[in-house]
């Protein structure tokens, strides 16, 4: 804050170059005076083609809410109407058309989403969600093509990547998808005349819109524009990133686990944390920089990992969701399961093998590991006891152990282990 009560705006040029988060942009010199001398309304779009947001989206949120840390003001468009269309950017083949009941709960399920991670209440940097329906589904054709269209030429349409990329490849262009160019310039121009929005952002393979963009908003409005791209996020391996063997990575916890959320990030490689530490955390880059020089000494810690799936988490789920999925992925790879919480109980439930049962079918160790299928027949359950490769709780038993006498943990739960990796968890409330 100024001395005289005016919130300061930094650079946003300094600190998303400081990250790698540039990969084209308008003018940086121009830009950076800009945004240091008074706040930029910028926005990140999305189509709603599903009601949860996934870890692919995710930079486009991280960097809103980079943004709006610097004091300046995030906008986020939801594609209410594109969504209808499909953006060919980046795309081998054409999206399946929503209808739009079904988009509009999609825009009211991601907005809650987007809840935890922009600041939405009234004030200097306040996030506003805006859905381009609003202002699109009552234009006609014909004013359309009269107001937009006759300003930007087919040649430049042409020109830019992403149709060129369709093209080339083949398989043609519906006059659908090629007109999504036309639509997003627009709602540029929109946002600029009616919300002071004078920048765009997104990833590499939306330059061609945001550019057309620009150029609608200085034929229309005399008025100029940024835009800001940064690089598509991939992964070392070659894998597409936010991808798993088990499909996307939600930031819906109905659909990716707190626990499944975390994980993802731990997984991560340490070529591929050098990178997206500094693209995906909110921490300063000296921060940033202690963590990685702390990573390269003991890579065996993973502390960079453990840093990012913690934060992220966390501003995704809640603290409460983030320990407990600390908790639970510890309990999951050896840790005694006696301190856990109830909540990472509940994550290990959703993540493991697992029965209701009353107390009264608590009997021998015998029948009750043939009972949850950790053995297969009484002569293996007796070979794994003997051989005392099953814990109860964190306790090591043997053909001898009275399970009944063993606490249960939170007065519910006994959690079986055999070997290192077979769980079973019995739910005596369930």
């Amino acid at each position: 804050m100024a001395s005289n009560g005016v919130p300061l705006h930094r650079d946003i040029v300094a600190e998303f170059a400081s990250r790698g988060l540039i990969h084209d942009s308008t003018d940086r010199a121009e830009l950076t005076a800009r945004g240091t001398t008074s706040q930029i309304s910028a926005y990140v779009g999305f189509d709603p083609t599903s009601d949860s947001l996934h870890v692919g989206n995710l930079l486009g949120q991280i960097s809103l809410r980079r943004l709006q840390l610097l004091g300046h003001r995030p906008v986020v468009l939801a594609g209410g109407a594109t969504g209808m269309v499909g953006d060919p950017s980046g795309r081998s083949d054409e999206r399946n058309l929503l209808d739009a009941e079904t988009l509009n709960h999609n825009v009211q399920s991601i907005k809650r989403q987007l809840e935890r991670i922009l600041d939405f209440d009234p004030g200097h940097t306040q996030a506003i969600l805006v859905d381009n329906a609003e202002w699109t589904a009552k234009v006609s054709a014909l004013d359309f093509l009269r107001n937009v269209g006759k300003h930007i030429t087919v040649n430049q349409m042409l020109a830019k990547d992403s149709v060129k990329s369709r093209l080339a490849e083949g398989n043609g262009l519906s006059f659908t998808e090629f007109s999504y160019m036309l639509l997003q310039a627009n709602d540029f121009r929109h946002l600029c005349e009616h919300h002071s929005c004078e920048m765009q952002m997104g990833g590499s393979d939306q330059w061609g819109n945001i550019t057309a963009g620009i150029d609608l908003i200085r034929k229309t409005l005399g008025r100029s524009a940024f835009g800001l791209t940064w690089p598509l996020v991939t992964k070392s391996d070659g894998t597409k990133f936010g991808k798993t063997a088990d499909g996307a990575v939600w930031l819906d916890a109905r659909r990716t686990s707190p626990y499944q959320f975390r994980q993802f990030w731990m997984q991560l490689s340490d070529i591929d944390i050098e990178k997206m530490l500094p693209q995906f955390s909110l921490r300063s880059m000296d921060e940033i920089n202690e963590i990685l020089t702390e990573q390269r000494a003991r890579p065996e810690a993973r502390v960079a990992q453990r840093t990012l799936a913690r934060e992220l988490t966390e501003l995704l789920h809640g603290e409460e969701s983030a320990v407990a999925a600390e908790q639970a992925a510890d309990v999951l790879f050896g840790a005694n399961p006696i301190s856990a919480s109830p909540a990472a109980l509940h994550l290990i439930a959703s993540e493991v093998a697992g029965s209701a049962m009353g107390k009264a079918a608590l009997g021998d160790a015998v029948s009750v590991l043939v009972l949850t299928g950790l053995a297969t027949s009484n002569t293996e359950a007796r070979r794994l006891l003997t051989q005392r490769s099953v814990r109860a709780n964190g306790e090591q038993i043997d053909e001898h152990t009275k399970l009944d006498k063993i606490p249960l943990l939170h007065s519910r739960w006994l959690l079986l282990r055999k070997g290192k990796t077979a769980y079973h968890l019995i739910d005596f409330q369930g």
